[in-house]
């Protein structure tokens, strides 16, 4: 029986949302129907927020200490969905994921070492290193005929040989904006590589209790000591269950070393002090928030299936890629002949539509949309019918 009404549609004008507030900046006009930017239209869940009000009653917001049951809550929430013990001495908070991966930037990184990316990939993986002075080197995704993607490993092999500069990888597993759900044996592959040439793999996993249509996610340190050994693991309760705003991420280090020099810098510069509120929101969240991540995963998933059918119906030469995990939608558009700037034109000035162009994402990118689909259905078929009248 469905207790959450995931088809009200949420007026989110005067929030100060992002998805809204910037489109005449970022797309040159404001009358857009926005579904770029990741994060959900749905309302933040009742027990969330009411644990937050709960605190407010308290009216003193002084400094605080993190509450005693806030790591055993996340460690017991790993082991539960993913099959992954972390001792308490391996996490950390950290004030967001992207301000993770530039700490590990600075911490890590001499200013002439360079930073793999595997493209397309979550954009803030190329311009996070670049904008603290690091040059970035792609490695692409190999797209296969159904739509999905593998990993390049003679690629990779070739670039670690030939440039010794290259002492980092960023890793998005799950995948963004694919939603792949990368298997046991690429992620051991992976490790196995970078561990050989002791490259350090930075795997964001914000998406990992997102996996649908029975997927299931594989942490990447939990694959093989090799992978423990060179890896910072990053998560977050943000992405399930709509709280970006509260910033509540953190970093899971198993090997000592590199805790120790990650940690530390942390401590020192009190970047591993959790604000009042993230707590709070990520205990209730995960004390409570099981039976409402699973009944809105369903609602994606029969999202995801909405949109494949209006596809194929109303807009064949469109071809939605179907997510593993996560609530984006990668749009192979290239049937349609068009350029990068046509095919923005399309989407932006006749169909009103604000996606995030596939460009973004690096090489492999183009001629490809990332279409966000947690939002009430009645909002997606009104962008799908858009883009249709549009296409006509």
């Amino acid at each position: 029986m469905k207790q959450y009404d995931f088809d009200k549609v949420i007026d989110r004008s005067g929030s100060g949302d992002l998805k809204h507030e910037v489109l005449e900046e970022r797309y040159g006009r404001k009358d857009l129907l926005p579904l770029w930017v990741a994060d959900m239209d749905w309302e933040t869940p009742h027990f969330i927020t009411d644990a937050l009000r709960q605190r407010l009653e308290h009216s003193l917001f002084g400094y605080t200490v993190e509450p005693a049951d806030y790591w055993p809550t996340v460690i017991q929430w790993i082991k539960d969905h993913h099959q992954w013990q972390v001792e308490r001495e391996w996490i950390t908070y950290i004030p967001g994921i992207v301000k993770g991966i530039g700490m590990a930037v600075n911490v890590f990184l001499k200013p002439d070492e360079k930073v793999i990316i595997q493209t397309p990939v979550y954009h803030p993986f190329r311009l996070t290193p670049e904008g603290n002075g690091r040059e970035v080197v792609f490695n692409p995704l190999i797209l296969r005929p159904d739509g999905y993607y593998d990993m390049d490993f003679e690629g990779l092999e070739n670039i670690l040989k030939q440039d010794s500069k290259c002492r980092m990888l960023i890793l998005s597993n799950p995948h963004n904006p694919a939603g792949i759900v990368w298997s046991k044996d690429t992620l051991i592959q992976l490790a196995d590589i970078c561990h050989r040439h002791q490259v350090l793999v930075i795997s964001d996993e914000i998406h990992c209790d997102m996996a649908i249509f029975g997927h299931q996610h594989i942490p990447f340190a939990s694959v093989s000591d090799k992978a423990a050994e060179i890896s910072i693991t990053f998560g977050a309760p943000s992405k399930t269950f709509n709280i970006a705003g509260i910033v509540s991420s953190w970093a899971i280090v198993i090997n000592p070393n590199i805790r120790k020099r990650y940690f530390n810098w942390l401590t020192a510069n009190e970047l591993n002090e959790p604000t009042i509120f993230a707590p709070i929101a990520t205990i209730a969240a995960f004390r409570h928030g099981e039976p409402w991540r699973r009944e809105m995963l369903r609602y994606v998933e029969e999202n995801v299936l909405f949109v494949e059918t209006y596809c194929r119906e109303h807009l064949p030469l469109i071809r939605p890629l179907r997510p593993q995990a996560s609530f984006l939608v990668w749009l192979d558009c290239r049937q349609l002949n068009l350029n990068h700037r046509q095919l923005n034109h399309l989407f932006v000035n006749r169909a009103h539509l604000a996606l995030n162009d596939g460009a973004m994402f690096g090489p492999g990118g183009e001629g490809f949309m990332r279409l966000n689909i947690a939002t009430p259905r009645s909002i997606l078929e009104q962008a799908l019918q858009q883009l249709a009248e549009a296409l006509k």
